[in-house]
């Protein structure tokens, strides 16, 4: 996905805090906890490919940036995850095979693969 999609996506959860009931046909939905907005075509108003996105997602790895607590100090763990791996490396936290805090993900891709 494009900057420009995660943009769009940002301005509708920040519209429909800030209006309500919102102004755009977009609507920002709950379930399981969590707010979501679908989108069924890209900006340039075309379905999205799942062959495409799937190739896409293969490329992406993420940073993971977790604190932790160390002789009283606190200290960044930065951890490089491959997209398939990264519900397995947040579930780790709550089986307590890691522990820290989650401070932030960062979306990159390696040299050599994009």
């Amino acid at each position: 996905m494009k900057g420009d999609i995660n943009k769009k996506v940002i301005d509708i959860f920040s519209r429909h805090k800030k209006e309500l009931p919102p102004a755009s046909k977009e609507e920002v939905k709950f379930y399981a906890g969590f707010n979501y907005v679908r989108l069924d075509r890209d900006n340039n108003g075309n379905k999205f490919n799942a062959e495409h996105l799937l190739k896409y997602s293969e490329k992406c790895h993420y940073i993971v940036r977790v604190m932790r607590e160390t002789g009283g100090e606190a200290v960044l763990y930065n951890y490089d995850v491959p997209n398939e791996d990264l519900f397995k490396f947040v579930k780790s936290f709550e089986e307590n095979t890691l522990d820290g805090t989650i401070i932030e993900i960062e979306k990159y891709f390696p040299e050599g693969l994009a």
